[in-house]
């Protein structure tokens, strides 16, 4: 599995064509408190740049892009009840949906964490 960065501070774990997807620690922690995510409908097609989700916070709501074009295999029920997995565990049980990448070709674009990590610190 690798793990990818977009500039929008999503990140991907990938496992061939299929993409778990969340926000990053910089995301969750720019948003504060996460109580409300609105997840993306299972089946539906979105293409890379679109606003697939949307994560509500006690600071502001933002969207959740979908990083590459695909489809949504399934969604993270769990966050949808608990939306503060977002916050306490957003690389792990706060993942908000997995994707079949329709190209992961796509992603060769994203960052490294190494790269990432940088990106972030500097977007400060």
């Amino acid at each position: 599995m690798t793990i990818k960065y977009t500039p929008d501070h999503e990140w991907l774990n990938v496992d061939g064509d299929i993409a778990t997807v969340g926000i990053t620690h910089h995301a969750q922690d720019a948003l504060g408190d996460v109580v409300f995510v609105d997840l993306p409908e299972i089946g539906k097609s979105y293409a890379a740049k679109d606003a697939a989700a949307v994560v509500e916070s006690v600071k502001a709501a933002a969207d959740v892009y979908m990083p590459a074009n695909g489809e949504v295999l399934e969604v993270n029920e769990a966050l949808r009840a608990d939306p503060s997995l977002a916050n306490t565990d957003p690389l792990g049980a706060g993942w908000f949906f997995k994707i079949k990448l329709s190209n992961p070709a796509e992603l060769d674009a994203f960052m490294d964490e190494t790269s990432y990590t940088s990106f972030a610190a500097d977007a400060h």
